[in-house]
């Protein structure tokens, strides 16, 4: 009878931990899905717009650098495109794809100017 008793006893102490493991582990993996889908999701979403965007550079584009200059890119190399600057087309500053921030396509600033003009 001791060792029934014993054994009893065993599986009723051991029950509470073993579910509080399972409750454990199971705010584990909500705080990994919570980070997933709040952190490394939309930082994914970001890098795969901005990689869009840096494919679809072409010549004549008006962008805005990361330092905050408007120019109007006129040559494309592989990572490196030349820049022009300024009303007087005079500076011309070779830069790295990554500095660019924003890209406003050459038909798109067409096609506001036409809206614009029709009101």
């Amino acid at each position: 009878m001791t060792i029934r008793r014993n054994l009893k006893m065993t599986l009723l102490l051991s029950s509470p931990a073993a579910s509080q493991t399972g409750i454990l582990l199971f705010w584990i993996v909500i705080m990994f899905a919570f980070m997933y889908f709040m952190v490394i999701r939309p930082q994914k979403k970001e890098e795969k717009k901005k990689n869009e965007m840096m494919n679809a550079l072409e010549v004549g584009d008006t962008v805005l650098t990361t330092s905050g200059f408007y120019g109007s890119i006129i040559d494309i190399q592989d990572d490196t495109v030349i820049v022009e600057f300024g009303s007087n087309k005079n500076c011309r500053i070779p830069m790295q794809k990554s500095a660019i921030a924003y890209v406003e396509k050459l038909e798109d600033a067409y096609v506001d100017d036409k809206k614009k003009d029709n009101k």
